[in-house]
């Protein structure tokens, strides 16, 4: 009978470095998107700087670059919306920062708070609109990076009004 552990008989998985994943330099999957977004979220310093805000127009700012992806910083002062819209062929992850926004699709209506996260697929049609009376910070993460935007003109869900 053999005492040795399974981990004997096969050897430490440390000492065999070709074994291990290299880690990657930049993220590859939606988790690591979704990853991507939260560390930046969490660091206040990497954006909390450059925020403005714009009573005329959306305010944007491209934070970070990688391979075939981007990083957008934006603020919305209260009564702001993006209009209905989709990606194209973009994926992408919207992380509120600060404030809170309302995203309207055709199904349902959504009121995310800050550390609220999206995830969406190409194709997918939302509003995005501060129904707050202050201002509100988030990010966006476009995998590929953002080519088109086009607009819709179909209703979304009506707000809801709560008591």
């Amino acid at each position: 009978m053999n005492n040795d552990s399974d981990l004997q008989i096969a050897g430490d998985i440390l000492e065999v470095p070709h074994l291990l994943q290299p880690p990657r330099e930049h993220p590859a999957t939606v988790s690591e998107f979704v990853g991507l977004a939260r560390s930046i979220a969490a660091d206040r310093s990497q954006w909390e700087h450059l925020v403005q805000y714009d009573a005329t127009s959306r305010w944007y700012h491209r934070l970070r670059t990688g391979p075939g992806y981007e990083v957008w910083l934006l603020s919305w002062v209260p009564g702001q919306g993006s209009g209905l819209h989709d990606h194209g062929r973009s994926s992408g992850v919207l992380t509120v920062l600060e404030g809170a926004l309302t995203e309207r699709t055709e199904r349902d209506t959504r009121a995310l708070g800050a550390g609220s996260q999206r995830v969406f697929a190409p194709g997918y049609i939302h509003e995005v609109v501060n129904d707050s009376l202050e201002p509100a910070v988030s990010l966006h993460v476009y995998y590929p990076g953002l080519t088109e935007m086009p607009m819709h003109s179909a209703q979304c869900a009506p707000a809801v009004v709560t008591a």
